[in-house]
């Protein structure tokens, strides 16, 4: 089995955004050609991850040294706004999206907010249903610019 997987608060001093921006463009490789407009995952640099780590929490799930799963997690006045979840695409299924997500829901509480809320496109049926497996429910269903239908779902999550 291998060791245990681990979801651990990015440090100010973590250098690996390398190892994040390529796994985050291997977990969303899955969704070109499935969701319109495409992921704004293509726009992501080292550079503008490092600067929105600064604005962000960072969270990454490590399994023997090396870099299996991420979040980012930014915080609002009345909650937390997760933003690109990923998971190693041979690692998913594994509970490490549970983890992170786990990871996010406890710095949420600790910091005194009573809801997380994120976004996933509406092609996403699997994403879906594994956020309301963990517990958000739909809110809203919006557009992306230039679009007359509904691109994205709102899920929340309100925490005891």
């Amino acid at each position: 089995m291998g060791s245990l997987v681990s979801a651990e608060q990015l440090p100010a001093d973590f250098d690996r955004w390398d190892e994040v921006l390529a796994l985050i463009m291997r977990a969303f490789a899955s969704m070109d050609g499935v969701i319109d407009p495409p992921s704004s995952a293509h726009r992501l640099t080292v550079e503008n991850l490092r600067d929105k780590a600064r604005q962000e929490t960072g969270f990454a799930a490590l399994k023997d040294g090396r870099v299996v799963g991420c979040v980012f997690v930014l915080e609002r006045a009345n909650d937390f706004y997760v933003g690109k979840l990923a998971v190693e695409p041979g690692f998913q299924g594994q509970g490490i999206g549970r983890q992170l997500m786990q990871a996010v829901e406890d710095l949420a509480r600790n910091r005194g907010k009573p809801a997380i809320e994120l976004q996933t496109r509406i092609e996403l049926t699997g994403n879906h249903a594994a956020f309301a497996r963990l517990g958000f429910r739909e809110t809203e269903r919006t557009a992306h610019k230039g679009y007359d239908r509904p691109t994205s779902i709102t899920m929340r999550k309100v925490i005891s």
